[in-house]
């Protein structure tokens, strides 16, 4: 396939584009500054594709450099639009409706000019926190500001795909963890072991789905490969460890500590914090064996991906 990808500077839009190519897919991905602009884990992540994606900078989902794209080349078949507006996503204030409009800029315009150049199907990312998606408590309300626009980016090009007559894949997204990741939980454990530190974890009793990035990426080439041409909307959320936070950090340490060959010690602190539902995970299972996925080997690569990072005393 000839595949227009979006979003390939992110942490999972990375593995995505990577392993779409290392399938054998033709990616043209576009990233909306220029090379010399992205720094730290976005620098890294651009530069890793440099080997297996043609790589088109200063073009953003919609503007005229992007309609340009599409017209000026024949054969697309897939538009996998993993790119959101997540500036400030964090932040009470977040602004919905103008993500909402940079994440749908344009979009019959640019999806007719695609069918018109032969791409029937699209691919778009979803989160498992916004409203409705996967499973859990609390009614599956949206996490955040930021969950709401993802959810009305998701109305639009479901809405906008079935009056074009095109097919629309939604392939949602938990917690990924892995080599490239953002720092966030995963990478907060390793760097304090790597620094001789015990590592908290505050909010134990929450249940969460943590996935390889690996496993993730290897199911997100396999769906869209399976999208058909015809009409219609069809939904993955690939699940991982779905558990406790509590107990994925252990199994996290467990993990670690013969790899890094470091104590990796672990204090569950009494949860006060439920500004958040208390269940929330993904819905599907996945078959590790017809991907061809090691869970010890996506360790074992994570554990290198760290050595390589924090240091420290991790030099097994």
């Amino acid at each position: 396939m000839r595949v227009l990808f979006t979003g390939a500077s992110s942490f999972t839009g990375c593995w995505f584009a990577r392993d779409l190519a290392a399938a054998g897919h033709e990616i043209v991905a576009v990233f909306p500054r220029a090379e010399a602009e992205y720094e730290g884990g976005r620098a890294d992540r651009v530069s890793l594709l440099a080997g297996s994606c043609e790589r088109l900078f200063s073009i953003t989902f919609g503007d005229d450099a992007f309609q340009e794209l599409i017209r000026t080349r024949d054969g697309w078949d897939l538009l996998c639009h993993h790119a959101a507006c997540v500036k400030g996503y964090h932040r009470p204030d977040f602004d919905i409706a103008a993500a909402l409009a940079m994440n749908t800029y344009r979009l019959r315009e640019m999806l007719l000019l695609l069918r018109e150049k032969g791409a029937k199907r699209i691919l778009l990312t979803g989160s498992v926190f916004e409203k409705g998606e996967g499973r859990g408590t609390d009614g599956l309300p949206s996490f955040s500001p930021y969950g709401v626009s993802k959810a009305l980016t998701s109305a639009v090009f479901e809405y906008t795909c079935a009056a074009l007559g095109m097919r629309l894949g939604k392939f949602v997204i938990a917690n990924p963890f892995g080599p490239f990741e953002e720092p966030r939980f995963t990478s907060y454990l390793a760097r304090t072991w790597c620094a001789g530190e015990t590592a908290g974890c505050r909010t134990p009793d929450y249940v969460r789905d943590n996935i390889h990035v690996s496993l993730l990426s290897k199911a997100y080439v396999s769906f869209a490969e399976s999208l058909p041409d015809q009409p219609g909307f069809v939904r993955y959320g690939p699940s991982g460890y779905a558990e406790t936070q509590g107990a994925f950090a252990e199994r996290f340490a467990a993990a670690m500590r013969p790899r890094l060959a470091l104590p990796c010690t672990l204090l569950l602190q009494k949860q006060t914090e439920w500004g958040e539902p208390k269940e929330r995970t993904n819905t599907d299972p996945v078959d590790t064996m017809a991907l061809g996925f090691s869970e010890d080997a996506a360790w074992d690569e994570l554990a290198r991906w760290y050595r390589l990072r924090f240091g420290g005393s991790a030099h097994a």
